[in-house]
């Protein structure tokens, strides 16, 4: 059973409103969304929870490098990559792969109490939701998923010069993000330098 969150599950009070999210259950989600903690919640109501009280909540983006810098991201929010993409050209064709990061929990420990609230943020959420359950397994109780993403879920609308493009809610239709990034704010496990190549 997790650990309450300070201003949820608890009576609504003015102070409290902008600390309690929406209640999502497994029923409301796909699969893929779902996590063992069972906490959830959408990139507006993070947003809140995050302005309600920014010392004790952490935002962890776990896209790849590449997708903070390049896709944008919360501002707040800190890049602790679940996997990387790798690429191998071979026979004149590239092919591409992911990379899971063995780090991922660690570098999530070096930012953060088994305790704090931590709400976790992919593109779409399914990422999201895999990297929740590897936090639950290592003892973290407060980690939720941002079942919509940075990027959102897909218009279905035929009608729409949007249709299946992911402009549906999500971190960058509900609440403020930026490009570019902090390289302080981008946590990879250090590696040694290679000399450069002559």
């Amino acid at each position: 059973m997790p650990t309450p969150v300070p201003g949820i599950g608890q009576p609504a009070n003015k102070d409290s409103l902008k600390m309690q999210p929406q209640p999502i259950s497994d029923a409301d989600l796909p699969k893929g969304k779902r996590t063992a903690l069972q906490l959830y919640v959408t990139s507006a109501d993070a947003y809140e929870m995050w302005r309600a009280d920014p010392d004790n909540v952490k935002i962890i983006d776990i896209r790849t490098p590449e997708e903070f810098a390049f896709v944008g991201h919360p501002e707040m929010a800190w890049n602790v990559p679940l996997a990387f993409v790798t690429y191998q050209r071979k026979a004149g064709k590239t092919k591409h792969a992911v990379q899971w990061n063995p780090d991922f929990v660690d570098e999530v420990k070096g930012l953060a109490g088994s305790d704090d609230v931590l709400l976790i943020t992919c593109r779409s959420g399914d990422r999201g939701a895999i990297a929740v359950n590897q936090l639950a397994v290592a003892g973290f109780t407060n980690a939720f998923n941002i079942v919509d993403g940075v990027e959102g879920d897909k218009v279905d609308d035929p009608g729409s010069v949007f249709h299946g493009k992911r402009m549906r809610n999500g971190w960058k239709n509900s609440a403020p993000w930026v490009y570019g990034y902090d390289p302080e704010k981008i946590i990879l496990k250090e590696s040694p330098l290679k000399p450069a190549d002559p």
